[in-house]
């Protein structure tokens, strides 16, 4: 029997659908549709409550032992102390942010939350420590960990950086090494510096072994971090102007000195300075800032273009006045093609322009090599570049005349280049040979020197 009735309803989200066929076919393709929007709505919320209930984000589990490929974790910079071990997440910043215990106790637990996910910023929201903060306090704790472990650093004097600024002091000795931590630290303790006056330490500490080629560098220990800063203060008091105030750099110096060898020194420069009026000394500083050497500055290409050329023996300041008297003093040219010849065998030479000084000079100059121009008097910030010089000496001249001129001498088997005026005062008479001319390697850049850069 034949019944009639009405087609289906149409969906809802159809409501002007006018065809029931059509509507037949795509009814298994409309409902993929809304599945799959569903199934991306509940992931979606899934992903959001899980975000939310999971803070800080923890890293993904490690890889099975078969897999090659294992994330990357960062080591951990100490370890971290047992009573904390057990603390959830919630907890450790709750002692971070109370401050329970001592510094270097809930340290460790910043590199230990770093590693869980939370950056600089998300603690100090947590906490209310500034970034800057939870970095010195993790470097003072690698410090103390440091000096824990070292054997020269007495245990009684840790205390001291329990409390108060210790890990502003101990942050100020992060640059230093094993063994100038522990000295360093140790001065720290027993004179109770502030965290400036550690700062002034460990700089003073670092910068020491620099100043090798500086004056009165020898009598000063590297080992006692008081003597490496009463040095620094010696080189203050030479470049304090007012006589006062080098006077003033001179008694802090001697305060600070450990050693006796640093103290005679000391005083001794003590004594000189204050000897004379001050109109002396404004005329002393006046000489000393008269340049009686030239220094110049190769250019590149400069020999191959030379008209003429002067060929010197070359020493190295390492092998002192014997190396300056083993060098042949005479070269002269022989036969039609000019070849020269040396009185001496030797194998180190240089070749230069044929400059009117080292001209007047050849018959008896020497070309001494200087690792590190610094070494030479002169006070520009220019002319004290780490850069090797070549110190251009006539051997026939070793009477020291000038106050103003400069001398090679030997100084414990190295070769040094010092004032006239200083040479006179210590009443050395006689140097290995007299400064002709300096000569720096060539740069690109024009840098000659002024005459008020020599001291």
């Amino acid at each position: 029997m034949l019944s009639l009735s009405h087609p289906p309803k149409p969906p809802s989200f159809f409501p002007y659908h006018q065809n029931p066929r059509l509507t037949t076919e795509n009814r298994s393709r409309l409902q993929q549709q809304q599945q799959q929007q569903q199934q991306q709505q509940r992931r979606l919320s899934v992903s959001v409550s899980a975000s939310a209930a999971k803070l800080p984000f923890s890293p993904p589990p490690s890889s099975p032992p078969g897999e090659v490929y294992q994330p990357f974790r960062p080591p951990p910079s100490s370890p971290l102390p047992a009573r904390f071990r057990s603390l959830s997440v919630v907890e450790r910043l709750d002692v971070l942010r109370l401050r329970l215990g001592l510094w270097h106790e809930y340290a460790p637990l910043i590199s230990a939350l770093s590693r869980d996910g939370f950056t600089p910023s998300s603690i100090e929201d947590a906490t209310g420590i500034p970034g800057a903060e939870q970095n010195r306090l993790v470097v003072a704790h690698q410090v103390r960990d440091s000096l824990v472990a070292s054997a020269a650093f007495p245990p009684d004097l840790l205390a001291f950086f329990d409390y108060g600024g210790g890990p502003e002091l101990l942050y100020e000795l992060r640059f230093l090494s094993a063994a100038q931590r522990a000295a360093s630290a140790a001065r720290v303790a027993e004179r109770r510096l502030d965290p400036r006056g550690a700062r002034d330490l460990a700089r003073a500490v670092k910068d020491f072994p620099r100043r090798r080629a500086d004056d009165g560098w020898r009598a000063f220990s590297p080992d006692s971090p008081a003597d490496c800063l009463a040095f620094a203060f010696f080189r203050q008091s030479r470049e304090a102007l007012d006589p006062a105030d080098r006077l003033a750099a001179l008694r802090r110096a001697l305060d600070t000195a450990d050693t006796d060898s640093a103290r005679a020194r000391i005083a001794e420069e003590i004594e000189r300075r204050a000897d004379g009026s001050k109109e002396e000394d404004e005329e002393a500083e006046e000489a000393e800032r008269r340049a009686a050497v030239p220094v110049l500055r190769l250019r590149y290409g400069e020999v191959a273009e030379a008209a003429a050329v002067v060929l010197l023996p070359a020493v190295r300041a390492a092998e002192g006045a014997a190396g300056v008297a083993a060098a042949p003093a005479r070269l002269r040219a022989q036969g039609e093609l000019g070849v020269v010849a040396a009185e001496t065998a030797w194998g180190r030479w240089a070749v230069l322009p044929g400059w009117a000084p080292v001209m007047e000079a050849s018959e008896t100059a020497v070309a001494v090599e200087m690792e590190d121009g610094r070494a030479l008097p002169w006070r520009s910030i220019l002319a004290a570049a780490e850069e090797a010089v070549l110190v251009v000496a006539d051997r026939g001249r070793r009477k020291v005349e000038q106050e103003g001129g400069a001398y090679v001498v030997d100084r414990e088997g190295r070769l040094v280049v010092e004032r006239g005026k200083r040479l006179m005062e210590t009443g050395v008479a006689q140097a290995v040979a007299t400064v002709v001319l300096v000569v720096r390697p060539p740069r690109e850049e024009d840098d000659q020197l002024s005459e008020e850069d020599w001291e």
